[in-house]
């Protein structure tokens, strides 16, 4: 594998995920309360708790996109 290909798969990895956690986000904003109900019927959540696990969950995983796909690709564009 070369550092070319290692780079590429690097920012179509990126792009996926930012795709991901747009998908996400729109879908928390857009149909929050479809989703709190359907969760509703498996968990007892009240609506603060659902929106703090939900708003945690996306910053983790885009801390994860920064920590295993951006940073990585750019060091390798830096190292080139």
């Amino acid at each position: 594998m070369t550092i070319q290909t290692l780079r590429e798969f690097l920012l179509w990895c990126a792009v996926i995920n930012i795709g991901i956690l747009m998908c996400w986000g729109l879908m928390f904003l857009l149909v929050h309360d479809w989703i709190y109900r359907m969760h509703g019927k498996f968990f007892k959540l009240s609506v603060e708790t659902f929106d703090a696990i939900h708003y945690s969950g996306i910053a983790v995983y885009k801390i994860a996109i920064f920590m295993f796909s951006i940073v990585p690709y750019l060091a390798l564009l830096i190292v080139e």
